[in-house]
């Protein structure tokens, strides 16, 4: 159940446009939305520190990636592992999950005023607060790696 409210969270924090808000509009790492009107853009190479903004894509897509393909992994081991084993497999992969998580929402952290700061968008958007998907990134941060380690302490019983 832990390792699926993991996933949830991952996608939730990838998928919606939340990451960072303001009175009229939102936007994640793929568009910006204003609120008023409904209107969303795409996030292209027009704006500045877009390489950044790739960089963050990349990363909350390879942590949805890798959490899927733990869980998938662990009901694999669990049919094959012998009594008493670890499951270790699951426990790097989820891990490795938890590091892309960590540097997605730490390069969103350190890069977020140049980035909105950017000519490209249509609306002043410098002038807002973080969004509950970034919070949910940074929470699912912190549920893959305790995940991560429970994996790595975990004993197949009978």
């Amino acid at each position: 159940v832990f390792h699926i409210t993991s996933a949830a969270l991952l996608f939730i924090a990838t998928i919606d446009s939340a990451w960072w808000v303001g009175d009229n509009f939102s936007t994640d790492v793929w568009r910006m939305c204003d609120t008023n009107t409904s209107i969303c853009m795409a996030i292209t190479d027009e704006f500045n520190e877009y390489q950044s903004i790739q960089a963050v894509q990349a990363t909350m897509i390879l942590s949805t990636i890798f959490c899927c393909v733990a869980f998938l992994v662990f009901i694999l081991q669990l049919f094959r592992l012998k009594q008493g084993e670890r499951f270790v497999l699951t426990s790097i992969i989820q891990l490795l999950s938890c590091l892309c998580v960590m540097i997605a929402a730490s390069i969103y952290t350190d890069r977020h005023e140049e980035l909105h700061q950017s000519h490209g968008y249509r609306m002043e958007v410098s002038k807002g607060q973080y969004g509950y998907s970034f919070v949910l990134a940074w929470i699912a941060f912190a549920f893959t790696l305790i995940s991560g380690v429970m994996y790595l302490v975990l004993r197949k019983r009978k």
